[in-house]
């Protein structure tokens, strides 16, 4: 770890960058990188399904928690797998105060993810968090080192308390984080607690600290972490907001284009130089996912880039293949389009679609699909009329969401993505027997350019040749 990646490979979606994607990449000596998304959700849907390959159990094998291992081995694996009518068990929703159950899936979840990625190899693995998702941030970053995971990275949100909460892990010391709570007043009890003390099963040596690298999205929050934090920041990922997924929302006044998408002006365009004056390595992402992008960026004083769409489309990332190969076609044609949609997601923030037909990108296929809110991961925390804390989430139906105190007006145009991106990476949920969740597919800008890593109309191309490609002209260690 004394040299730093030229590439870091995004960490997408729920599942899509999965341990075998991000093994491939740090194997090839760049920054593999897993998605830390609802693993708690991946672990138990891969058990139910029979656990093809047995890499989760040779994950749990490792675990140092055997005990804890065992206890999710007999709750969630299916010998064969669940039938294709057989709904997924689920666990309970995230929340403030998690049950026992749902912090041990977790800290489980997390650290198979990274373990796989970290199998075989000595090269670094890193692993992708939202900020936004923080009920579950503690026991799964915890998971996740204890797998030795090499680097965070984390969006969404500003994580100026990440870099203490590392510190605390490696000791195996208590973490807190604060919640962000709609209408909480001074006084209210809005704090997370995770105690490693209540999980562990024996001694345990110290954990080695993982570098720490904020996803931000202007000159403004890069400075802001790094004045801030309460702990070491080694680092800087810069997001401009062609890249795939939720987009940072314009600085201002939200105007749309005509097509009904975000419109960004100068106060959000970033300052590179300004960057460099800061003093520590980063990284541009959105847009650079091209030989002569990585080499403009490390004219201008980036350390390199972070690439996610063209990885995404990879061979081994977790995106099921009927979704994959569509795309692909669509972006040999030069057909292919992203939507910059300023609404479906719940959390308000602009979600990058990529158009495809049966999937919840397409307004009919999307309004055949009863609301129902199941999962919870991007539900809004606020403060109940007694004092407490609810969940409310304008995807969930609209009776509940305005039981709840929530605006009819904020429902319009929201989808479940919790489902459908379970549904992007073949783990669908199934509904009364026959109706299976629909994916919603996210890409960045640049979609169509991935046809530079496909020859001779082949659908089909591997993260090998996306590095090789990438690193055309330029001089490597």
């Amino acid at each position: 770890m004394n040299s730093y990646p030229v590439i870091i490979q995004g960490g997408m979606g729920v599942g899509v960058s999965n341990w075998r994607l991000a093994q491939t990449v740090s194997r090839l000596g760049q920054l593999g990188v897993v998605s830390g998304t609802a693993l708690d959700q991946i672990l138990v849907r891969r058990l139910q399904d029979g656990d093809p390959g047995g890499h989760v159990r040779r994950g749990l094998d490792a675990f140092p928690f055997p005990a804890m291992g065992e206890r999710i081995w007999q709750a969630y694996f299916i010998s064969g797998g669940k039938t294709k009518q057989s709904p997924y068990r689920l666990p309970p929703p995230h929340a403030k105060d998690n049950p026992r159950e749902l912090s041990e899936l977790c800290i489980a979840g997390n650290f198979v993810e990274v373990f796989l990625a970290r199998e075989g190899h000595r090269n670094p693995v890193g692993i992708n968090y939202l900020e936004k998702i923080q009920t579950a941030l503690l026991p799964g970053i915890y998971g996740a080192m204890l797998a030795g995971v090499d680097y965070v990275l984390m969006g969404a949100g500003i994580p100026l308390k990440i870099p203490g909460v590392l510190d605390q892990f490696v000791e195996h010391q208590s973490a807190e984080y604060a919640l962000h709570v709609t209408g909480s007043l001074e006084g209210d009890e809005t704090t997370t607690y995770f105690n490693p003390s209540d999980f562990v099963e024996g001694a345990l040596a110290p954990l080695t600290r993982p570098r720490f690298l904020p996803i931000v999205s202007s000159n403004t929050l890069a400075s802001t972490m790094l004045k801030k934090a309460n702990g070491r920041v080694d680092g800087l990922v810069i997001e401009m907001r062609t890249a795939g997924g939720h987009n940072a929302p314009p600085r201002g006044k939200l105007l749309l284009s005509e097509a009904g998408e975000p419109v960004y002006g100068e106060r959000d365009a970033i300052d590179i130089g300004k960057l460099c004056e800061l003093g520590v390595p980063f990284w541009l992402a959105g847009g650079y996912g091209r030989p002569e992008k990585l080499q403009e960026a490390l004219a201008k004083g980036a350390t390199g880039v972070q690439v996610g769409t063209a990885f995404e489309f990879a061979a081994e990332s977790g995106l099921r293949e009927d979704y994959k190969q569509a795309l692909l076609a669509k972006a040999i044609a030069g057909e292919a389009v992203v939507f910059t949609d300023p609404l479906a997601s719940p959390t308000g923030f602009p979600f990058k679609v990529a158009r495809l037909d049966g999937t919840g990108s397409e307004p009919e296929a999307y309004a055949a699909r009863p609301r129902i809110c199941d999962l919870g991961f991007l539900r809004e925390a606020y403060r109940t009329s007694e004092g407490g804390i609810g969940y409310r989430c304008p995807a969930e139906p609209l009776s509940l969401y305005l039981a709840k105190g929530g605006r009819a007006e904020d429902t319009l145009g929201r989808k479940c993505i919790c489902n459908a991106l379970l549904a992007n990476v073949g783990l669908p949920q199934v509904r009364n027997g026959q109706r299976v969740e629909n994916g919603i597919v996210t890409a960045g800008d640049d979609l169509n350019s991935i046809s530079q890593f496909l020859a001779h109309g082949n659908l089909h191309y591997t993260a090998a040749e996306v590095i090789s490609n990438l690193l055309k002209g330029t001089a490597q260690p």
